[in-house]
């Protein structure tokens, strides 16, 4: 795509629906308002959240650009942006509007990192913006984990659990597990920063712990819960069983001294952009320094239905970016 060109390349929502629905279409290149910048698309990750949005689950205006995260080049500067140059390499997070599916993308200014004098790729930039910064933020500002502290986390062979288990280790935890769902996924895991990852139906055993954080739901949300000890915090962020809500008695929060804790990343960056800025810029120095590791397997922009299916089948282990106008 050229600069001069109205229009671009995208995936598209026209419909809610199974991972057939996502279309490949031409729509209108946007342009950076007040406080944003454009950005060209080189990698864009793919992620669960893209997921509930196609499936309706969240509800967006139709046809929708998914996307809640990229990596490229700035492209265009909108009004009052300081700091931030063309042709500038940067991750960004675009979850609040989305958009992140496409060849150029427009987001907040607050939301970008630059990657100047890092030694990181597009590809591994992409990866981070989503679930590294949900890693820190899950951690260190909601969970406000203390040096010592024991942590478990859910899904701990996915893209955030791989994630939650390194960052633990890097804010000073004393012990950290991780649970999958299959055996398959453990040796993956480990290398992750887990001390132990087990089966999810295997808690018995494991211990108390000071944080729980939980994006699967159903039985594993109920076993966090009660491995919490005295003063422990659950953090939910997530449903991926697509199990009934689990209700939670304030009273028995009130007779154990839990906490139950909710974070979503969207609306996080939506009310905080400065806050969620500072972690994604957080995020990138500790990847680029080598504290931080992502897998990363990148396709095609046009097999964003293949990685919608994969995500959704629970068979991915690490990130799944999609190369725009990156090389596969």
């Amino acid at each position: 795509m050229t600069h001069n060109s109205t229009h671009m390349k995208a995936v598209t929502i026209p419909a809610f629906g199974s991972a057939d629905v996502l279309r490949l279409a031409e729509v209108k290149v946007p342009e950076p308002g007040p406080g944003q910048v454009a950005i060209d698309v080189a990698y864009a990750g793919a992620n669960f959240a893209e997921v509930l949005y196609r499936q309706g689950v969240v509800d967006v205006p139709l046809p929708f650009v998914p996307g809640i995260e990229v990596s490229g080049r700035i492209r265009a500067l909108g009004p009052g942006v300081e700091g931030l140059r063309v042709g500038q390499p940067v991750a960004a997070l675009t979850i609040v509007d989305g958009g992140g599916y496409a060849e150029v993308v427009v987001t907040s200014a607050q939301l970008v990192a630059p990657l100047d004098g890092h030694d990181l790729s597009l590809e591994t930039a992409a990866a981070l913006p989503s679930n590294s910064t949900t890693a820190f933020l899950v951690l260190d500002r909601v969970a406000r984990i203390e040096p010592g502290e024991r942590v478990l986390v859910h899904a701990a062979a996915g893209g955030v659990g791989s994630q939650l288990g390194q960052a633990a280790r890097l804010l000073g935890a004393g012990r950290v597990v991780g649970t999958v769902g299959s055996a398959a996924k453990i040796e993956p895991a480990k290398a992750f920063g887990y001390d132990e990852v087990i089966l999810r139906d295997q808690l018995a055993g494991a211990g108390e712990f000071d944080i729980v954080v939980d994006m699967v739901g159903g039985p594993a949300r109920r076993a966090g819960l009660d491995l919490l000890a005295p003063m422990g915090r659950l953090v939910v962020m997530g449903n991926a069983s697509g199990a009934e809500d689990l209700g939670v008695s304030a009273n028995e929060l009130w007779f154990t001294n839990k906490t139950v804790s909710g974070f979503n990343l969207a609306a996080f960056s939506a009310a905080f952009p400065t806050e969620a800025g500072k972690a994604l810029r957080r995020a990138v120095a500790a990847a680029a320094e080598g504290r931080m590791r992502v897998k990363v397997e990148a396709l095609p922009l046009e097999q964003a239905a293949e990685a919608h299916r994969r995500i959704e089948s629970g068979s991915t282990t690490g990130k799944l970016v999609l190369a725009v106008g990156g090389q596969v």
